[in-house]
């Protein structure tokens, strides 16, 4: 097994690439940290090594974002983890681990024809964008009363210097120019 690494715009997040589906289609797991990542084996593993912070799964790629350390010692480490872990045929999260992100808010129905429209736009424009640089970004809320649009970010995205400058340069905008009621985009 050959697995590949990438740099992401966080110098403190790298992708490792194993040349196969990690969470597949639809399912993503972000770890922010050990206790967390109880319910992963692999998880578990990456965050045994010394320095590790957070551990995200995408479709096809482990981010770790590291916390002390540098990469040329931290990355044989991971590899083998996750080497390990594939060769072993070991699940990703436990049976008990899946969990589905949920927005608390009771929504009208102008309101949801609102979250509608914002969901879809980060689903299709923002969410394949950010994957790239091993993060995730995901609708959590809208605020009718002051249109601020609530989202999580994950992965390399979470404490990532450019993440301000994303989320305001370009998801906002994006939201704005497409959706009136939206007036600001702010990160949970």
């Amino acid at each position: 097994m050959f697995i590949q690494t990438e740099s992401t715009p966080n110098p403190n997040t790298l992708k490792f690439l194993p040349g196969r589906d990690v969470a597949g289609e639809g399912a993503l797991y972000d770890f922010p940290d050990a206790a967390a990542a109880a319910r992963s084996p692999l998880a578990a593993e990456i965050f045994a090594v010394d320095g590790v912070a957070r551990v995200f799964f995408g479709v096809d790629f482990v981010a770790v974002t590291k916390s002390a350390g540098e990469w040329q010692h931290l990355k044989p480490a991971i590899l083998g983890a996750i080497m390990e872990h594939f060769q072993m045929g070991r699940p990703l999260v436990n049976a008990s681990g899946a969990e589905a992100a949920k927005t608390d808010a009771e929504l009208s129905e102008d309101d949801e024809d609102i979250v509608e429209q914002i969901i879809e736009l980060i689903e299709t424009r923002v969410r394949p964008a950010v994957a790239q640089d091993g993060g995730d970004i995901v609708f959590r809320s809208f605020d009718s009363q002051t249109g601020t649009v609530y989202l999580n970010m994950r992965g390399a995205c979470s404490g990532c210097p450019s993440s301000t400058a994303t989320l305001k340069g370009g998801i906002e905008k994006m939201l704005m120019h497409y959706i009136p009621e939206v007036t600001a985009v702010q990160a949970i």
